[in-house]
């Protein structure tokens, strides 16, 4: 008996002068869908978690079928890559589905994920219909003991270790990432090694150095455990610097490039212009951190990301800053481009787009004292001279890095 159920049909044929990708510019390049707030681990530094088992958050979520609309608009808008991340994304059940119907639709699939929900089964699947993109596991120890002092679960170590055995079997390229918290930083240059070598990357893994507060702003109690983790302004710069020959290369390039007073102009990055996020109950984000009431497009009711790519993410990008702390600091500030500071950590941090982050600016006032663009007790708003100073500077690291034979 033949059942009456239809099998969803995930690609069409389609003559390529009809598509619309050929036929108006292209309003979308990557999005972003954090599938879950739901995590099976309970990091002290995460900005997001919530319970595994969580019943009335998980009724919240998109559903299947929200998901699936929401991956078939942002192709007919010409994107070409969507990131899966959470939470933890795997514990959503139907993740196989949206990321096969996510690759048929000719997108490529990015992963972020701890790695201890990968089984078996999703393994060869990703080796059949491969993802295009490296899956990024994050770790966060070099043992069970160190790893589950982060994320407070028993057993979260093995089951990390028999993820990545499963990518492995399969030939599943994946990379390594790691934040800076103490289990970490005791071993560091040990846990770099040991990470390249589990991923065979020929490179070192990027670490997180900024942890976050809630993105919600749901709990004092966690962003203090956040804030008693943060490394100090001395520490950071240090570790920083750890990869002496790197770190002054990459300095010497970024500060030639972004260094300068931002002025009055909330938004300096690029939030919003041809890259989304969607988290997980519909509310359209013009970048993954930014979850302001006010910056945010409810796509889950309007289901219209054309109208947010071109009307309210673009007004979003003319916003002037009008905290007068931020106009008297940040905004005459020339170190700005090396700051963590940006409108989504503020509202995770003092609930407004432009009030100062003190530490972000200690942190960035220490860096620059090290690379000797300031001087002791200067600050980066008070320096009037600085594009001849930042010419000194740049004419001064160039000769050094000549010397170290690093640059020709």
């Amino acid at each position: 008996m033949k059942s009456d159920t239809k099998k969803p049909v995930y690609l069409r044929r389609q003559r390529w002068e009809e598509s619309s990708i050929w036929q108006k510019k292209v309003l979308l390049v990557e999005a972003t869908g954090e599938l879950t707030e739901r995590c099976n681990f309970n990091c002290l530094h995460c900005y997001i978690n919530q319970p595994a088992r969580d019943q009335r958050i998980k009724q919240k979520e998109l559903t299947t079928a929200e998901w699936l609309d929401f991956l078939r608009e942002v192709v007919e808008l010409g994107c070409l890559t969507v990131r899966f991340t959470g939470g933890e994304p795997l514990l959503r059940e139907d993740f196989a589905e949206l990321y096969t119907f996510s690759r048929r639709l000719g997108l490529k699939v990015g992963l972020s994920t701890n790695g201890s929900l990968i089984t078996s089964r999703l393994a060869r699947l990703w080796a059949k219909i491969p993802p295009l993109e490296k899956i990024e596991i994050t770790l966060y120890g070099l043992d069970a003991n160190s790893y589950e002092k982060i994320t407070r679960v028993k057993g979260s170590w093995e089951a990390v270790q028999q993820g990545i055995a499963y990518l492995k079997e399969n030939r599943i390229p994946f990379i390594i990432k790691g934040a800076m918290l103490p289990p970490i930083i005791e071993r560091l240059k040990e846990f770099k090694r040991k990470a390249q070598q589990l991923a065979s990357m020929d490179f070192p893994p990027a670490m997180v150095f900024a942890l976050d507060l809630r993105a919600r702003r749901d709990s004092p109690e966690k962003n203090q455990e956040i804030v008693n983790l943060r490394l100090s302004p001395q520490e950071y710069t240090r570790l920083m610097a750890q990869e002496e020959e790197l770190y002054y290369q990459t300095m010497n390039e970024f500060c030639s490039k972004f260094l300068g007073p931002p002025g009055t102009k909330l938004f300096t990055c690029e939030a919003g212009r041809e890259a989304v996020a969607l988290d997980a109950y519909g509310q359209l984000q013009p970048c993954l951190l930014l979850r302001h009431p006010k910056t945010i497009y409810p796509w889950r009711t309007k289901r219209n990301l054309g109208q947010a790519l071109k009307q309210l993410f673009p007004s979003l990008l003319q916003r002037e800053a009008t905290n007068p702390a931020y106009l008297a600091r940040c905004a005459r500030c020339f170190l700005a481009g090396l700051c963590e500071q940006c409108p989504a950590r503020s509202w995770m941090e003092h609930g407004s787009l432009d009030t100062p982050i003190d530490y972000y600016c200690r942190v960035t006032h220490e860096q620059a004292r090290s690379l000797g663009l300031i001087k002791d007790k200067e600050k980066g708003w008070m320096v009037k001279d600085w594009p001849e100073r930042l010419k000194r500077w740049q004419q001064a690291m160039a000769t050094k890095l000549k010397k170290k034979g690093i640059i020709e």
